[in-house]
């Protein structure tokens, strides 16, 4: 287990049943048990912390959502470390997991990623847990009951679920969200490589597939695949028309013909006459309109100072060789004396 040693020396956080399939990539045969007690040979567990009682729900009742922050040098920029998050939704009776690494945490991603999540598991569940983070919970009012954003509890309208904040200084009722993300940094993301963000996401998407929602549920006793089958059945249906809130915004257009929304920055086309626009931001769409009118779609960019350009916003200018010479007398004399 010499491999095994080496890895945990450089990635303490690794779990057993990662370790086991990287020593079968190479060759192992042995089984995860052999792993599992070499792990805790090397690395001792801790003790003394009382175990948490699970609340279960009822098949589509509940899914926790909630994001956890990770450091990564994708090799597209190796001189910097970037901060990513994690937006991760589980659902409480299947424990099956729906994730998307983005760059920031703003209205616009939050509402993307659960649009996303319903999408890919088929419906949606009549509740959803929530952290306080300030996209999803403002504060309590007066007489202490939670206030959540308003475009948040409009979403949560259209797509027909309650949401619900879990109650301060009570961590296990957050526990089949938080767990999860403990889990995918020790089975999934230490010592993984990633090109760029989409890289990392598509790593991870096969990882969720071939991986954590093939698993045998330590909790639960039951694959998670297979308890999402009896599971999804009992989820809403997808509202026939996708969610669409606006947030209406006022912009000036820069010299170089862009418009700023969210720290990066969407091109105009170059006929645009007006200097100011309006801005529609979407939870997956920029779009941009003069008197009314819409001139530009874009795709929302994830980070910031990104730059979309899309075809067709630029004239192509001619290069100085293609334009033509002035038909001057003193062009036709020489000309002719050559």
């Amino acid at each position: 287990m010499i491999t095994c040693g080496r890895r945990l020396e450089a990635y303490p956080g690794l779990s057993a049943q990662r370790l086991t399939r990287e020593l079968g990539d190479r060759g192992y045969t042995g089984g995860y048990s052999t792993v599992r007690d070499t792990v805790r040979s090397l690395r001792p567990a801790g003790g003394g912390k009382p175990y948490a009682v699970r609340f279960e729900t009822p098949p589509g009742q509940q899914a926790q959502v909630d994001f956890a922050q990770f450091r990564v040098r994708f090799a597209d920029a190796p001189d910097r470390v970037q901060v990513v998050w994690l937006f991760s939704m589980v659902l409480g009776f299947s424990r099956l997991i729906w994730g998307r690494f983005v760059m920031r945490q703003t209205m616009p991603s939050v509402l993307a990623c659960h649009r996303a999540a319903f999408e890919a598991i088929g419906g949606v569940p009549r509740e959803i847990l929530y952290d306080r983070m300030k996209t999803a919970v403002i504060g309590e009012d007066e007489d202490g009951r939670v206030v959540y954003n308003r475009t948040l509890g409009e979403f949560a309208k259209h797509y027909g679920y309650l949401p619900k904040a879990w109650r301060a200084y009570r961590p296990e009722t957050k526990g089949k969200v938080e767990r999860p993300f403990r889990y995918i940094r020790e089975d999934f993301f230490l010592g993984g490589v990633f090109r760029d963000l989409d890289d990392l996401n598509a790593q991870f998407n096969r990882w969720l597939s071939t991986v954590a929602n093939l698993r045998l549920h330590a909790t639960t006793g039951r694959v998670v695949n297979e308890a999402f089958a009896e599971e999804m059945p009992a989820l809403q249906p997808l509202p026939l028309v996708p969610f669409g809130a606006v947030l209406k915004l006022e912009r000036r257009i820069s010299h170089e013909g862009m418009v700023s929304v969210g720290g990066n920055y969407y091109s105009v086309p170059d006929a645009t006459r007006r200097r100011v626009v309006e801005v529609h931001s979407l939870a997956d769409e920029i779009r941009i309109f003069e008197d009314d009118r819409l001139i530009a779609r874009h795709p929302v960019l994830e980070g910031r100072r990104q730059r979309s350009l899309l075809d067709g916003h630029r004239r192509q200018r001619r290069r100085n060789d293609d334009v033509p010479l002035p038909h001057a007398p003193h062009d036709l004399m020489i000309k002719q004396a050559a």
